[in-house]
């Protein structure tokens, strides 16, 4: 794809509730003649997800021009219909309607976040329409009887397990927690809370804050003041960022940091240089080298796109999603949304993020999420230990001596 043509489709597709939207379509050697697979998504190329939104595109548009290079699904060439859904829950409901009832789409895949996700799903479940749910983990999509959306992301609540876990072995002892007021966000909070219990840590400072908030000093002044061992931020990339801000200006030195969105990006080393080194983050994928299938993923992408750094967990998210998609429409034979939803429903499929299961609900019981940490001035896989690239390090090394 020309850079040209990644520029327009990347600035077309926008909104507003009462204006006129037209949708962008991506279809990579399309065949002549051959009524094209619609694949309808909607994208936050603008708003507070615009990063990990537009990444997750990317991923989708791989996936579909690695389909058709491939020779097609079921004999006909598969097309990505979307728009921007400004990172906004209702504009993104607003837009699935609009997919599924006059653009007429064959297949969805699901929005970034879970807030975005949870909207989008009432679409697909008024509709009765199987949806892949690219980038979404709260659990609370999988508790409201849902029989429509499938998920390709490990739960929330078992997000930072393996980090605990590891903090526990290492003699960590106190957790002080702050979390942003997402459905994401809370679950991961709820699943740290079990976790700690179930290892015998203690939590001694648990605080939600409003999502966008940038002035973390009274709360961070309060963690500083319990002396925790491990700081956990279930947060997303800016909150990240201006907490490790804040807590480099209040000296907040605790023997771990550890964040869900934000340590796994690029931006998260870009905005804070050396200040990163050390930090933790949940991530679902990384180009490491005892990955499966992820350096071979990792060359092709910067190949398809000519772009540096590697690829990210997000274009990870997009591709997998998609490859979950293929092949629950392989199983089915057909385009019908009742086999369709049956084969998400059954298969066992290994794609580009890992193991893919549900249970009954469309909840994922197979995937896992790793962890990753800033080292030496890279992001480098720690846990699990058998695809780890490096392994962990602590303590975190105090403001004061670095």
């Amino acid at each position: 794809m020309t850079k040209r043509l990644q520029g327009y489709l990347l600035r077309a597709g926008t909104l507003l509730a009462a204006v006129l939207v037209f949708p962008v379509v991506f279809w990579p050697q399309a065949a002549a003649g051959v009524e094209p697979i619609k694949v309808g998504v909607t994208v936050s190329l603008s708003g507070e997800y615009a990063a990990p939104g537009s990444e997750q595109l990317q991923g989708i548009q791989m996936w579909a021009h690695d389909l058709n290079a491939r020779g097609a699904l079921l004999g006909r060439p598969v097309e990505i219909v979307y728009y921007d859904d400004k990172s906004d829950a209702e504009t993104s409901e607003a837009l699935y309607e609009r997919l599924v009832s006059e653009d007429k789409v064959d297949l969805l895949l699901g929005p970034y976040s879970s807030n975005l996700t949870l909207a989008a799903s009432r679409v697909a479940e008024r509709h009765h329409f199987p949806m892949v749910a690219t980038g979404a983990s709260s659990t609370d999509i999988w508790s409201r009887g849902n029989k429509y959306i499938f998920q390709v992301d490990a739960p929330a609540d078992t997000y930072l397990n393996l980090v605990i876990t590891s903090a526990k072995k290492a003699g960590l002892a106190t957790i002080a927690m702050l979390y942003a007021d997402a459905d994401f966000t809370r679950q991961v909070a709820e699943g740290v809370r079990v976790e700690a219990a179930k290892q015998g840590m203690e939590i001694v400072l648990d605080e939600e804050f409003t999502q966008g908030s940038s002035d973390f000093a009274a709360i961070v002044g309060q963690m500083r003041a319990k002396d925790p061992d491990v700081v956990i931020g279930a947060t997303y990339l800016d909150g990240s960022i201006a907490i490790m801000k804040q807590a480099k200006k209040s000296g907040l030195s605790p023997r771990a940091f550890v964040f869900t969105v934000g340590p796994a990006l690029p931006q998260f080393g870009e905005a804070l240089g050396p200040d990163a080194e050390g930090v933790l983050g949940a991530v679902a994928w990384m180009a490491a080298a005892h990955m499966p299938m992820a350096l071979d993923f990792a060359f092709r992408f910067n190949e398809h796109y000519g772009q540096t750094p590697a690829a990210s967990v997000y274009n990870a998210y997009g591709y997998g999603a998609g490859q979950v998609l293929e092949a629950g429409v392989r199983l089915a034979g057909s385009l019908d949304k009742e086999d369709i939803r049956m084969q998400l429903g059954h298969m066992k499929f290994r794609s580009i993020l890992g193991a893919y299961e549900v249970d009954d609900t469309g909840k994922q019981l197979g995937k896992q999420t790793y962890v990753m940490q800033w080292q030496h001035g890279e992001r480098r896989l720690v846990l699990p230990k058998e695809l780890r690239d490096s392994p962990i390090e602590y303590p975190f090394k105090p403001w004061d001596e670095r």
